[in-house]
């Protein structure tokens, strides 16, 4: 595995696994409409070069925001060795939080997280419903079977 910033890799590719994952590589939350392939970020490839693993972010003032986080292949670190990746960016540019928003029924997103230092922060009810008028391909119904309705946003103090 390798890891690089996404500036290093090919648009075209970041963008083909968007489109290829995602349907589109447009992320609507409540903090904004974001086009995932232009954001700044870190990328994971396997020996054959194929994206396995992806994160984006953003940062405002004194805080970095998660935008985007895929990882293809499960229990092997890739997630982590990103979010710490990016929680040391964000360190080293005086961040002092770091957040994201995921929905209602992402419960391994929110496992994943809890476990590595995030705390819930607030939810935004009916949020996914104000999306959707953005971009109406947002399913109704998500993992599980639960209805995907509500924005829950978890923050970490950086130190």
């Amino acid at each position: 595995m390798k890891i690089y910033p996404n500036e290093e890799l090919p648009k075209s590719k970041i963008l083909d696994f968007f489109q290829f994952h995602w349907g589109s590589p447009e992320m609507v939350i409540s903090s904004g409409i974001y086009d995932c392939s232009t954001l700044d970020g870190f990328t994971i490839v396997n020996e054959e070069e194929k994206i396995i693993g992806l994160i984006t972010y953003i940062i405002n003032d004194n805080e970095i925001e998660i935008i985007s986080l895929d990882s293809l292949e499960e229990g092997k670190g890739i997630g982590t060795i990103l979010v710490k990746e990016v929680e040391s960016l964000a360190i080293k540019r005086n961040c002092k939080l770091a957040k994201l928003i995921t929905t209602n029924d992402n419960l391994l997103a929110l496992r994943f997280y809890q476990k590595r230092g995030f705390t819930l922060s607030q939810i935004l009810n009916n949020a996914v419903e104000k999306a959707r008028k953005i971009k109406p391909e947002i399913p109704l119904i998500g993992n599980g079977g639960i209805p995907i309705r509500d924005e829950i946003e978890l923050i970490k103090v950086l130190k």
